[in-house]
């Protein structure tokens, strides 16, 4: 069953195991079970099966911004609400307001076969703005800590131009060693283009 919200011009799909979504007054809300992420460690077999998620993912179609604001109820380590972006089984990116390990953090994760794994900046506070934007075969993720002013985290590609232009791109809770983790999303937003600036701050 589709997920249709008016900030965005294209549908949502669930993807994963069960979150409960829902969508009232602009608030965006689901929830990560037990043990439940989407990471390949480094360290392992790429051909292990990835763990799994709730997503809910649509598919914009050319350059684009989609931008919210992120809030995570953390009761463990790695809880996170997740700006997510899927080429292929093994090709997505993770954007996630993480409480990585004791602290809420700007963290990201791109798969290729396996995944890496970066912190950008700690955050005060349950919540913070993510965006993810897309130009031909690349993507790139910001933060703010007001919705105003952007932060610069890192820019990659994934896949062929072809498969990055039929991306799939929305939103995710996870839980990985944690009992489960109550995320919400608003002050959603859709842009048709590309940022002017990458490092900028717009």
């Amino acid at each position: 069953m589709d997920l249709v919200l008016p900030e965005l011009p294209f549908p949502l799909r669930a993807y994963g195991p069960d979150a409960d979504w829902s969508y009232e007054r602009g608030v965006l809300n689901g929830w990560a079970g037990a043990r439940q992420d989407r990471f390949v460690p480094p360290t392992g077999d790429a051909l292990d099966p990835a763990s799994d998620a709730p997503r809910l993912l649509g598919a914009p179609e050319g350059d684009f911004q989609l931008l919210a604001r992120v809030k995570a109820g953390f009761g463990a380590a790695f809880d996170a609400g997740v700006l997510y972006v899927h080429v292929a089984e093994r090709e997505w990116a993770k954007l996630c307001l993480e409480l990585s390990p004791d602290r809420p953090t700007v963290c990201t994760v791109v798969t290729r076969g396996h995944s890496d794994d970066a912190n950008s900046f700690v955050v005060d506070g349950d919540s913070v703005w993510l965006r993810v934007s897309r130009t031909g075969g690349a993507f790139a993720f910001h933060a703010s800590t007001d919705g105003e002013k952007w932060t610069f985290v890192r820019i990659f590609s994934l896949g062929t131009t072809e498969q990055a232009s039929a991306a799939l791109v929305g939103f995710m809770a996870q839980s990985p060693v944690g009992e489960g983790c109550v995320v919400s999303f608003d002050r959603i937003e859709y842009r048709p283009a590309w940022p002017q600036g990458l490092r900028d701050g717009s």
